[in-house]
């Protein structure tokens, strides 16, 4: 008989454990998805396009909060949790739940997820989101590129749109996001590899996704989500952590398993972490996985006109996920705001709208700072709208695509980049090299 299963996400994980473990699996039958962390995507359906011959009719998903009614009314025996960047505290408290209401509780490790390559794959993760692992993939793909490798870059999910048009997206130009109307997250993601020259693949069904890419690449980049484990078995495995958060790298899932097998732990942002911090996630990590090399690294920040921003009262607009589900109080922006001798740092709490008023209810741990949260055109533009709003004679825009080019901001703006420099030997080209040289 099928075991009755059910999958708790939110539009990633749990659509790529379903394609590589469940959909052609005769012995489950997977009753339902639930959804968290993304807006708008519960109510939907996993389409049978995508679902496969054992579902014609698709795949409902629902909101997370009727699991337990879900659980009882469609008998289901087995709950698969498939989200990322939790606290472990969260993940049992959820197991509790299920197993009171009389299923099983099941996390899905690396042999029966893991896509393997008929290329080489370097992965790039991190323990929690916002801690770099952008910038660290950036540095990775150009540091191949200068070696004589053609790179694909292959992002973490994330399809908050029409999923059977989503499967396999390939972006080589800028027009292409526009032309899969990639929301504010998406573009974060994608442009700046773009405008590195690097082709970058996302979608939904990874195993094709990795098909596509291989028959253009030398090297596959898996580009990291959350601090989600990779897609596909690496090669060789970068993982970033943040110092500041020290203790994060012990205590989050699946962060500590990320943590746990990696080859080389990459602690970014030392230029303005606490040393003691800084030590702190050294040894935590070295407690986990003695074995990986260990690099620190620094993120520099990149003002258009420094001296713009000195005396202004300023808004300073973030990377979302970062202050969201990675919990931050702030980012990059609020660090340039503090260094460039910024006069005040406007709340934006007053003047915030719709569903970015919402996000503060949801995530009390935000500061002073506004998220880019653009899941699709109605919440960019209340964005728009809250900035719009502030009383600020300065926008700073911290996040790593320019918004100026997607909202209209009444407001003059300064933009704050950020890349890695590893600090010390070895770098990560040393590594590169001496792994993949020819």
């Amino acid at each position: 008989m099928t075991i009755r299963t059910l999958i708790m996400g939110a539009a990633g994980r749990d659509f790529h454990n379903f394609n590589v473990y469940f959909r052609n699996n005769p012995d489950y039958e997977v009753v339902a998805f639930t959804a968290t962390q993304i807006p708008n995507i519960e109510g939907r359906l996993y389409p049978a396009e995508l679902a496969g011959m054992l579902y014609p009719q698709g795949i409902p998903i629902h909101p997370e909060s009727a699991l337990i009614e879900l659980i009882e009314e469609k008998g289901i025996e087995q709950v698969i949790f498939a989200y990322s960047d939790i606290p472990h505290e969260y993940v049992m408290h959820k197991a509790s739940e299920v197993l009171a209401a009389g299923a099983d509780f099941r996390l899905m490790g690396l042999d029966n997820t893991q896509i393997r390559s008929k290329k080489q794959v370097i992965s790039v993760c991190a323990v929690r989101t916002g801690s770099g692992k952008s910038q660290t993939t950036r540095r990775v793909s150009l540091i191949l590129r200068d070696m004589g490798f053609e790179v694909a870059a292959i992002r973490h999910p994330m399809p908050y749109g029409n999923l059977i048009a989503q499967k396999v997206q390939r972006f080589a130009e800028l027009d292409d996001l526009d032309e899969y109307e990639c929301t504010i997250e998406e573009r974060e993601e994608y442009e700046p590899h773009i405008v590195n020259g690097v082709i970058v693949y996302a979608g939904v069904d990874y195993e094709a996704i990795l098909h596509r890419a291989e028959e253009e690449a030398d090297i596959i980049l898996w580009d990291g989500g959350n601090n989600d484990l990779p897609f596909y078995v690496p090669d060789l495995s970068i993982v970033v952590a943040d110092p500041h958060r020290p203790g994060h790298e012990t205590s989050y899932h699946p962060g500590e398993a990320v943590a746990r097998s990696a080859d080389i732990f990459v602690i970014n942002k030392v230029d303005t972490a606490d040393r003691e911090a800084i030590i702190t996630v050294g040894e935590n990590l070295r407690s986990l996985n003695p074995n990986a090399i260990m690099i620190e690294a620094a993120s520099p920040l990149f003002a258009d006109d420094p001296a713009a921003i000195r005396g202004k009262r300023v808004l300073v607009v973030e990377d979302g996920p970062t202050l969201t589900h990675g919990e931050m109080a702030y980012g990059a922006g609020w660090v340039a705001a503090r260094r460039f001798g910024a006069a005040e740092i406007v709340d934006p709490r007053p003047y915030a709208v719709g569903s970015i008023k919402a996000t503060y209810a949801k995530y009390p741990t935000t500061g002073n700072v506004l998220p880019a949260m653009g899941y699709g055109d109605a919440q960019m533009r209340e964005l728009e709208q809250t900035i719009n709003n502030a009383d600020a004679d300065l926008v700073i825009i911290g996040t790593p695509i320019d918004l100026g080019h997607l909202l209209k901001i009444n407001k003059p703006t300064q933009r704050v980049r950020y890349e890695l420099q590893e600090i010390g030997q070895p770098t990560l080209e040393d590594i590169l090299k001496e792994k993949f040289g020819r």
